[in-house]
């Protein structure tokens, strides 16, 4: 009898092209974070099986090899449980697929299916209070190539809170800098969300986009030797000009994720509803919102800092 099961190279190559990407939509930065998971997970697998890589098969695949790539990551790769679960969760995605393509893996499947994730307490959230953030923005350098992008990227992910590669895959097209200045961003899961601009941001931003009059609605509005920037150039503005704001006491190390907690807390301050909030950030989970509510800050009123 032939086996007409798919190979393991095979699967993996439906996964990643044809389910992660076409079905499910994950961003690139998503589509990674698996490949990066199920990497670990080859090698380790192939390790304990005594074989190369390309020798595997499906059935290598077994619940008893999970829970000591499990166990792996925790001892010997001292991972923390947060990120012990997040790999978790993609092994979870991957069974999931491969129990309807392979249906003899069913009960394998199951089992892994039911791994629970760990307990862990949540990553404490940290962001700039108001004068903290105001004293960033007078110290921006006001001259040179560079300045007004820099400025420029910085308000906009206080003022949006977006995600380091929402701002990397910013396109000109995406910006509505007319009476009421608003942006779309391609956020996760492929969804679109509309956020409001401030009249301060939006006049940074037809600054820079008129620095250039050649670009088209598809340029990228941040770049850099007319190569659009990368979440990792995002990373580098951040770090080179709010790296004096890092905090050892608290473990606080200023990243384009800190403008984002800061956007949602200063909104919260402001007396923004938390919905709004929701929606402003693109959390598809309302208890994702809700714990900037728990935050002991003082309430103010008004707008966020005012630059």
């Amino acid at each position: 009898m032939i086996d007409s099961s798919p190979s393991l190279g095979a699967m993996l190559h439906s996964f990643f092209v044809d389910h992660l990407v076409t079905v499910k939509g994950l961003r690139p930065s998503s589509v990674r974070s698996y490949r990066d998971t199920i990497r670990l997970l080859l090698v380790f697998i192939a390790a304990d099986k005594g074989c190369r890589i390309t020798r595997l098969v499906l059935a290598d695949l077994t619940f008893e090899r999970l829970v000591g790539f499990l166990r792996h990551l925790e001892i010997d790769r001292h991972n923390h449980i947060r990120t012990r679960n997040q790999r978790l969760a993609a092994i979870h995605t991957l069974f999931d697929y491969i129990a309807t393509r392979a249906p003899e893996m069913l009960g394998v499947c199951q089992r892994v299916a039911a791994i629970p994730m760990k307990r862990s307490a949540p990553a404490e959230t940290h962001f700039l209070e108001r004068d903290e953030v105001e004293l960033l923005f007078r110290n921006l350098p006001r001259r040179g190539r560079l300045a007004l992008r820099d400025r420029a990227a910085l308000l906009f992910l206080y003022n949006t809170g977006a995600r380091a590669q929402e701002v990397a895959d910013l396109r000109v097209e995406h910006l509505d800098l007319r009476e009421h200045p608003l942006v779309r961003l391609h956020g996760k899961g492929d969804k679109w969300r509309t956020c409001p601009l401030w009249q301060q941001t939006a006049d940074l931003l037809r600054g820079l986009v008129d620095a250039d009059p050649a670009s088209g609605p598809q340029a990228p509005v941040f770049s850099a030797n007319s190569q659009g920037l990368t979440r990792s150039g995002i990373y580098k503005i951040v770090r080179r000009h709010a790296s004096s704001l890092d905090d050892p006491r608290t473990g606080r190390r200023v990243s384009p994720h800190t403008f984002r907690h800061t956007a949602a807390v200063h909104l919260l301050e402001a007396g923004v509803e938390v919905n709004v909030i929701r929606g402003w950030l693109g959390h598809a989970d309302l208890t994702t919102t809700n714990r900037y509510a728990e935050i002991n800050t003082p309430r103010q009123t008004g707008s966020p800092a005012g630059l």
